[in-house]
């Protein structure tokens, strides 16, 4: 029987192909209402591992937490993912994206309100429990500065606006990352959103995406434990492995590459296996029957057993109890 390890030694050993005591598991939601103070949103994603001793805490503040300083308003409307819905877009004209001007981590309220956050997750967590920061790309961000359906317009059609834009909130989010690096984290969640064939090109992604995500990810090389989120269906996936990562996670019962086939081509840690909709509407057994099929698919090695994408506030505890479950030594199987 091997000797169980610290959630940083398990994440550490998985990084490295090293043998297991059991696969690292981790789910992350939303806390809408608490995600609008800084020692409410601690306190949730305190409360979450305490009950259920994740490998890692990822923290899911609001989108907007890197907007409002900038003028955007956004309110809690229910959606059952926990998301807010925008109500208000900084950018109005084209013109709009010149007169961004880049923001102050340590100033600006809302940035510096997120930082405050993981300074008091970092002060009470075990410290053997890693903690990564979600941080949205700049074009993610611009999205939601300009309307979800404005943003593709714009760039088609004021490319130089959406450049001068783009490199404001690049300098903003690097700074960002810098002073969250100061806070003890273990890596960044770098959410990318418009990697997707159905909404952009891969040479649009190439010029609007992909040099600013680098820029954003530079002031992060020094962590160990940077994850890739590649949102939606047909994903660039190829595009992004030589990215600075250690580990991605994507949709990967919904869209290609499969957990075999991304293992095949990138050299890190995959996470996922489970269905959102499997977490929220099946049952504890079909839970752990779509986790195992996950871990066999994988040998139990290189991989951290999630769900594509947020896991939906409406998930049965039920079900999150079954997930945790799902790696344990005895029904896992196939391991070193």
């Amino acid at each position: 029987m091997k000797p169980e390890l610290t959630h940083r030694q398990r994440l550490e050993a998985c990084l490295a192909r090293m043998p297991l005591d059991r696969a690292p598991v981790a789910l992350w939601r939303h806390f809408p209402v608490d995600d609008q103070d800084p020692q409410l949103l601690a306190e949730a994603v305190l409360d979450y591992q305490a009950q259920w001793d994740f490998d890692l805490v990822k923290v899911t503040p609001a989108s907007s937490f890197c907007l409002k300083d900038w003028g955007v308003t956004d309110e809690w409307r229910g959606n059952p993912e926990g998301t807010r819905e925008y109500t208000h877009a900084a950018i109005q004209s084209p013109e709009d994206w010149l007169r961004l001007r880049p923001l102050d981590p340590g100033a600006a309220p809302r940035l510096a309100a997120q930082l405050e956050c993981l300074r008091q997750i970092a002060d009470k967590l075990d410290p053997q429990t890693p903690i990564l920061q979600t941080i949205f790309n700049p074009l993610s961000q611009a999205k939601n500065l300009v309307g979800k359906n404005n943003l593709t317009f714009h760039l088609r059609r004021y490319p130089e606006a959406v450049h001068a834009g783009l490199k404001t909130i690049t300098e903003t989010t690097r700074r960002f990352v810098e002073a969250a690096r100061q806070t003890g984290i273990a890596g960044v969640f770098f959410a990318v959103q418009h990697a997707q064939y159905g909404l952009l090109t891969e040479g649009e992604y190439a010029e609007f995406g992909r040099p600013y995500d680098l820029q954003v990810l530079e002031p992060a090389q020094s962590l160990w434990l940077n994850m890739l989120h590649l949102h939606g269906e047909e994903v660039m996936f190829d595009r992004f492995l030589d990215y600075p990562i250690a580990a991605i996670n994507w949709h990967d019962r919904d869209t290609a590459p499969s957990l075999h086939e991304a293992q095949q081509r990138f050299k890190g840690v995959v996470c996922g296996g489970l269905r959102r909709e499997t977490v929220v509407l099946g049952t504890p057994q079909s839970v752990q029957a779509e986790a195992q099929t996950a871990l066999q698919a994988t040998n139990g090695q290189r991989i951290i057993l999630g769900t594509g994408c947020v896991t939906p506030i409406i998930a049965p505890r039920a079900n999150l109890a079954a997930v945790r479950r799902s790696v344990s030594e005895k029904s896992q199987g196939g391991r070193e």
